[in-house]
């Protein structure tokens, strides 16, 4: 397919039409009135993708509000991108069904790429073409023309901060400015759902951290899901978090009721000396409503005990004033809340470390 011209500047200066295949014709306007008395953007009923013998996603089903942001979590190979590129429509359900907005991605495939915007694995990108060049390749692959098209590419290079690259071509571009054009593109047309495979791939803690602040301002108006292998990311800004693991969705629910899986999850941790154990023991048996947990054993000197928060009149500022008052030397004592990282093991690896069947 022919991209168009270039002026002596290096930006396009012609686009040609855009040839698509034709689909079924569909009540566009029938499907937003339908829609607009509905939460859910993304619907997945029992979504399956085979490749011959092997089930890359296995009967997924999955809802994503308005105002959500899902993290869409699993091992390599677990079946998150292909999941993300059915919704895209750039791979047709094996069976089960993918809806956006409304429409079903093999019934109305252009609908949903217009409310879409996808940041795909990789951030695949025209390395020949300058940053500009492209943006206003996507914007005119889009429908955007004249200042309307100015005015979209303006906004998400402001977004994304690109402007100190624009003149570049894209192949000189570090990975994560690379990442950033993707994501730019992503954008232009400030879609309804949103569909990012892993969008601080590459870049620094700084660009991060404006992304991850980027989602969390655009949240509100839109369905995000963000494909990750970075846990801290989930807590950082999805509202949600969905685990995957050898295609079957294993996990789906708040970081909070993830981090409720864990055995140690909400329990007090109480550190003292060696020495002094037996007698914080006692205390802690006194105080608690049912029994003290060794956590650990002797650490440089330090005997740690758990005991579930609820279990305990008080809480953590009770025990740290019964241990005071006793004469009891406390080492550390803190509320442990668990880590997704333990929640994302227990779920995806089997007893032996193997991923599991």
């Amino acid at each position: 397919m022919r991209r168009g011209g270039k002026d002596e500047s290096g930006l396009a200066t012609d686009f040609p039409a855009i040839t698509v295949r034709r689909e079924a014709p569909v009540d566009a306007e029938a499907t937003r009135k339908s829609f607009n008395e509905m939460s859910e953007m993304i619907v997945l009923d029992r979504l399956t993708k085979r490749f011959g013998a092997l089930t890359a996603v296995d009967a997924v089903t999955m809802r994503v509000a308005k105002g959500e942001v899902l993290g869409f979590l699993g091992p390599n190979g677990a079946g998150k991108t292909t999941t993300m590129r059915m919704i895209a429509g750039f791979f047709e359900p094996t069976s089960g069904s993918a809806a956006v907005c409304g429409f079903d991605v093999v019934h109305a495939p252009i609908e949903v790429k217009r409310r879409i915007g996808y940041l795909p694995e990789g951030a695949p990108l025209y390395g020949d073409m300058r940053c500009d060049a492209f943006l206003e390749f996507a914007a005119s692959i889009r429908g955007f023309s004249g200042a309307e098209r100015r005015r979209r590419i303006d906004r998400v290079v402001e977004m994304v901060e690109l402007g100190e690259v624009l003149a570049r071509s894209i192949e000189t571009l570090s990975k994560g400015f690379k990442r950033r054009v993707a994501l730019a593109q992503a954008l232009l047309h400030d879609p309804d759902v949103l569909i990012l495979d892993e969008p601080t791939d590459g870049l620094d803690p700084n660009q991060k951290f404006h992304v991850r602040e980027m989602i969390k301002a655009m949240a509100p108006t839109k369905a995000i899901v963000v494909s990750t292998h970075i846990l801290e990311e989930v807590e950082a800004v999805c509202t949600r978090a969905a685990i995957i693991a050898r295609g079957r969705l294993v996990a789906d629910g708040t970081a909070d009721s993830l981090l409720a899986r864990l055995p140690h999850h909400n329990h007090i941790v109480v550190g003292v000396p060696q020495a002094e154990a037996p007698q914080a023991a006692a205390l802690l048996r006194t105080l608690a409503a049912e029994d003290v947990a060794a956590a650990g054993g002797d650490v440089d000197g330090v005997a740690t005990f758990s005991i579930a928060v609820d279990a305990i009149d008080g809480g953590l500022p009770a025990v740290a004033h019964h241990l005071k008052a006793s004469g009891v030397t406390i080492e550390r004592l803190y509320l442990e809340r668990g880590r997704l990282d333990d929640v994302f093991r227990n779920l995806t690896l089997g007893a032996d470390g193997e991923a599991r069947p």
